[in-house]
């Protein structure tokens, strides 16, 4: 290549060789590292009750051309588990899951929005659109709930009497979500990170009814309202040398987090940016043969 340079005259010595291959090489990096969005080029757009209805229909303008949804949830902890016998761990986890989701309350639900190519939405504005929706149902007063759990909420600087008082009402969000292209859409890919928590939650939203008494009937109704998932902590497990969860696994593929951990916005734009740098590190043409598995529990609906 060098040789066929010199030959075609673009360049005239061996030092403009030099200093063009290091023009290719910075630009080469720039261009590795503006793949990743930085910290002054997003906006996590707090959603309360007052504004719920227009950042839907942001939402249901941009689902289409940004069908990748990375999701994350804040809850009070795990603070049952069931005695009995059990077939295998996974009817144990499921069954953990179960009680729990249905007797707590969501507090926070972040998602993350991009197109195939990991490129954020704007939505008219100067900063790439990251969404964050504070529920009100909560009331750390009244409320079960873990102590851990809590504690490292309320550290991470959510403020539970504004939640209270201001947040979004858990049944007209469920309303409209189930208009907004998000859910019931076979072209729409979900993203997440050991994930039966996050879905038993938004299912317990959508349906206004408890979780299913069984593995099967829980991943059929994920089958229905989210066709097609990716557990990245699933998918972790056909790389060598990731282990962790998910702020360990963004420190090891060298993924920057935006915004504070322990915020579902911030951990569903960390989850989205890790995703992305794990299928381009590890994996090769389509991931759709590892869809519509979620970590941790023990039935696969195939949705592809």
């Amino acid at each position: 290549m060098l040789s066929d340079l010199f030959r075609i005259g673009k360049f005239h010595d061996r030092s403009s060789i030099v200093d063009g291959l290091f023009a290719l090489l910075i630009g080469f990096i720039y261009m590795r590292m503006s793949l990743f969005p930085k910290s002054d080029s997003i906006q996590i757009r707090d959603v309360w009750d007052d504004n719920l209805e227009n950042e839907f229909a942001l939402i249901r303008e941009i689902v289409d051309n940004y069908p990748y949804i990375a999701m994350d949830t804040e809850f009070p902890g795990i603070v049952i588990r069931p005695v009995g016998i059990f077939e295998n761990p996974n009817d144990y986890h499921y069954q953990t899951l179960k009680d729990n989701v249905d007797m707590l309350k969501l507090i926070q639900l972040g998602l993350t929005f991009s197109d195939e190519k990991g490129n954020l939405p704007t939505c008219g504005t100067d900063k790439f659109c990251i969404w964050q929706f504070n529920f009100r149902e909560f009331n750390v007063d009244d409320d079960v709930f873990a102590n851990d759990s809590i504690e490292l909420l309320r550290q991470s600087g959510i403020d539970f009497k504004k939640n209270h008082e201001k947040g979004v009402d858990a049944s007209r969000f469920g309303e409209l979500l189930m208009s907004s292209g998000v859910v019931l859409n076979d072209s729409v890919y979900w993203v997440t990170f050991h994930s039966g928590y996050d879905f038993g939650y938004l299912l317990k939203l959508l349906t206004c009814w408890n979780l299913p008494d069984t593995q099967a009937g829980f991943f059929e109704l994920i089958n229905v309202y989210f066709p097609i998932i990716f557990d990245i902590k699933h998918l972790m497990k056909f790389c060598n040398s990731l282990y962790g969860g998910l702020n360990k696994l963004a420190e090891l593929l060298e993924v920057e987090r935006i915004g504070v951990c322990h915020q579902a916005g911030s951990d569903s734009l960390l989850t989205a940016c890790t995703f992305r740098k794990l299928n381009e590190n590890f994996f090769t043409g389509s991931l759709d043969k590892y869809a519509g598995v979620l970590y941790g529990l023990g039935v696969k609906i195939d949705s592809i």
